[in-house]
């Protein structure tokens, strides 16, 4: 199991204010006799009769290193395998990338940021690291 990124008791009391319930700390994917973890899986309840539980894992990405760009290909790289394996193991659950709201701005809004994230259909949680809010799901 890796280490726990910086940014990881932000996003989890951004998600708690939103009344989201932590349900795995991490989520472990099994598959194969390998073990993986998402950093995050979390439940919420909704009120309206038609809809159930949404379940989401949540790999939470700092973007410290002196290379954005490497470390954007590290995350989709993770994104894809994670999401490879929740379709067989739990595909009800939807699996994001946090980032803070300076990658997202900086990185993720211009030309190359949306083609990566269009083209691969990445979820992201954009998240206000000093106010520990999500800002945006998207």
């Amino acid at each position: 199991m890796s280490a726990k990124d910086i940014y990881h008791d932000v996003v989890i009391q951004s998600l708690k204010k939103e009344k989201w319930k932590i349900t795995h700390d991490p989520y472990t994917l099994s598959y194969g006799g390998k073990n993986l973890f998402v950093d995050i899986g979390a439940e919420k309840s909704f009120v309206a009769a038609q809809k159930d539980n949404q379940k989401v894992a949540i790999e939470i990405k700092s973007f410290i290193s002196p290379s954005p760009i490497n470390e954007l290909e590290k995350a989709v790289g993770q994104f894809a395998i994670y999401r490879s394996l929740l379709t067989q193991i739990e595909p009800d659950r939807i699996l994001y990338i946090a980032v803070p709201q300076r990658t997202y701005e900086d990185l993720l809004t211009d030309k190359f940021g949306q083609l990566i994230i269009e083209s691969l259909d990445i979820k992201l949680i954009v998240f206000d690291p000093k106010g520990e809010r999500s800002i945006k799901w998207l």
